[in-house]
């Protein structure tokens, strides 16, 4: 008699004949979440998979926080294994499920017979079941319709599982199956959001940040590491670039208007994140841009910066209003960091009276006073790494 873990899978049911390379990766990420609390047993079968620890004193409500934030689950739950024996299955419901039964007033129980040599029907062990349940409990009383408590048993290959219901999973796809790209994270709500939603659907990711000092502060900088620390929580190991940008806003500052500041900086950001990407084999950029949000978010104003970029710029966020944002930011826990009050660079250099409708010409012939590719090649020989661990 042993307690376990059974997780059911979300999208990957629907992969067909590359279904094994979806669940192999799922694998895998369930081993990196859990590694630190000991050794597993981690294999899949019946459309399930089985976590079981080698050690009696795991961590139970750690390793299922742990798992609820691996993406590619649909569902999970602890449950209690023992022999397919349906006096044995009765005592071990009783033990198991005693203190959740003692909490309710009603109950009903569910069965999934996936081994058809077991003597019992699905309906003769629910029925036999929550006639055991009523003689320990007089308490209790049966609503198939809506129970305040749901008895689980499955009769599977390896033996008897007892649980209550599955907690749901965090979804998505596994992260490493979707390819890589780079989120230009800042230390505002959006980005964070936009990362922890391209995870999701297992994209692998790289951040980068540009930082200006001395405008923007230590603090700062900690402040987007601490957010992308929340995000690795459910997209694993994330390398963050450190992109010194001081110098080129000073040049931007002294020979371009004022009111294309952001639009030119937003500009400089894309050339340089597409190099960073190209370096570390990112197929894509990530941005936390949201139609009309700011002055620099406008549909033509997107266009004009995503002109200098030729590869995939992936903006999630782009139809959802800042309430939704918000929600998203809360439930992912990167919303109290984010309104610390610790300002990044695109906010201190932001302009009186920023155009919203620029023109591409526009742009490119005020970028005519800068040396646009030195400053680049200059800030990118400048980049540091830091690596950011769940």
């Amino acid at each position: 008699m042993r307690e376990v873990m059974l997780i059911k899978n979300g999208e990957l049911a629907m992969k067909g004949l590359n279904r094994s390379t979806f669940e192999v990766a799922l694998v895998k990420n369930l081993h990196t979440s859990l590694k630190s609390l000991g050794e597993f047993d981690i294999r899949r079968a019946q459309s399930t998979i089985f976590v079981e620890p080698r050690s009696e004193d795991i961590d139970w409500d750690l390793a299922c926080e742990r798992v609820s934030k691996v993406f590619g689950l649909a569902a999970f739950t602890r449950a209690r294994l023992c022999e397919k024996d349906m006096a044995v299955i009765l005592e071990n419901t009783v033990d198991y499920l005693q203190d959740a039964l003692e909490e309710v007033s009603t109950f009903k129980v569910e069965a999934k017979r996936a081994d058809k040599t077991f003597p019992l029907t699905s309906p003769q062990i629910c029925a036999t079941t929550g006639e055991y349940l009523l003689e320990k409990f007089p308490h209790l009383s049966v609503d198939v319709h809506e129970p305040e408590f749901t008895v689980m048993i499955e009769i599977r290959d390896f033996g008897a599982y007892i649980h209550a219901p599955q907690t749901p999973g965090a979804g998505g796809m596994p992260v490493g199956t979707g390819g890589k790209a780079a989120i230009l994270i800042s230390g505002g709500i959006d980005s964070p959001v936009a990362a922890w939603m391209m995870a999701k659907r297992g994209i692998e990711l790289s951040g980068i940040h540009f930082a200006s000092p001395p405008y923007t502060s230590e603090r700062a900088e900690q402040k987007v590491l601490s957010l992308i620390g929340k995000v690795a929580q459910y997209a694993g190991k994330i390398p963050v670039y450190i992109v010194p940008f001081t110098h080129i806003q000073e040049e931007i500052g002294k020979h371009c208007p004022e009111d294309l500041f952001t639009l030119i900086m937003r500009r400089f950001m894309m050339r340089i994140s597409q190099k960073l990407a190209d370096i570390h084999h990112c197929e894509a950029l990530i941005t936390g841009e949201s139609v009309g949000q700011v002055a620099s978010q406008t549909m033509t104003a997107i266009a004009c910066t995503e002109a200098v970029c030729d590869m995939p710029v992936f903006r999630p966020l782009i139809g959802m209003d800042k309430e939704e944002i918000i929600r998203i930011s809360r439930k992912i826990d990167t919303f109290d960091i984010s309104i610390q009050p610790y300002e990044d660079c695109c906010t201190v250099f932001t302009p009186r009276h920023p155009r919203t409708h620029p023109k591409r010409d526009m742009l490119e012939l005020a970028e005519q006073a800068l040396d646009v590719d030195a400053l680049v090649e200059e800030a990118v020989a400048g980049v540091r790494r830091v690596m950011i661990y769940p």
